[in-house]
């Protein structure tokens, strides 16, 4: 049997220095290469620690044909691309034209160039809307009577729709079809738990990969068999 790597997107890229702080977090190809040693390093409580570790520092990634090794599915959303007006400026902005929207798609698309990966995108909400920044909030609770914002002060409220229902679905198939024997879930979220336990239900292995953050949610990690956070010594970022 195998393993499937499941990735929240945004959770990975989010705590990728952590893990990877040798790698360019503002460079979607070393993000994607990441993606592929998280994996990797997982594969190694397969396959041996010994040949994982001679085939990463060759470069070389072979690893990906091992029947030992089924496939990472990466779940995340297409960036905001809409025009907007800032709130006090009433500026205008396109998003799509943010250095933030031009990696975002970029990651995507050097991820999909990665052997057996599925990348699985939702959507975000359609009523984005202008929130204040937690250090400006921060700010207002500290002095009211003194704050004064700016346009810096505000950041576009997203929500992610449909992630959670694909990555349930694909658990759900995965599981019902016998095509894994173990999986591991890259998340911190309580929104992954339905999916932990159902695949437990089914008799598969779930590891939860926290990327070191201890805060993730107490609910996934009671319904989850282990956790193995990521962590790769320097020598096998490179």
């Amino acid at each position: 049997m195998a393993t499937a790597i499941l990735v929240d997107g945004a959770f990975f890229l989010r705590r990728f220095k952590h893990c990877f702080p040798d790698h360019n977090r503002d460079d979607p190809e070393s993000v994607a290469h990441g993606l592929g040693l998280l994996a990797f390093w997982h594969l190694a409580f397969r396959i041996g620690p010994s040949e994982l570790t001679e085939k990463v520092a060759k470069h070389n990634f072979q690893l990906a044909e091992s029947p030992e090794f089924y496939r990472i599915f990466f779940y995340d959303c297409p960036p905001l691309t809409k025009r907007m007006h800032q709130p006090l400026s009433h500026k205008s902005i396109v998003f799509g034209k943010t250095e933030d929207a031009k990696f975002r798609l970029a990651l995507h698309e050097e991820i999909q160039k990665l052997r057996k990966v599925a990348v699985r995108l939702g959507r975000l909400n359609d009523t984005s809307k202008w929130r204040l920044t937690e250090y400006a909030t921060a700010r207002l609770i500290e002095a009211p009577d003194k704050f004064v914002a700016t346009d810096g002060d505000f950041e576009i409220d997203t929500k992610q729709k449909g992630v959670d229902m694909r990555l349930g679905l694909d658990v759900a198939s995965l599981a019902f079809k016998k095509q894994v024997d173990q999986i591991v879930i890259v998340a911190a979220d309580a929104d992954f738990v339905p999916a932990a336990k159902l695949a437990r239900r089914e008799g598969i292995d779930v590891i939860l990969d926290r990327m070191g953050d201890h805060r993730a949610a107490k609910d996934l990690i009671e319904h989850v068999d282990g956790i193995r956070d990521c962590f790769l010594p320097a020598p096998l970022q490179k």
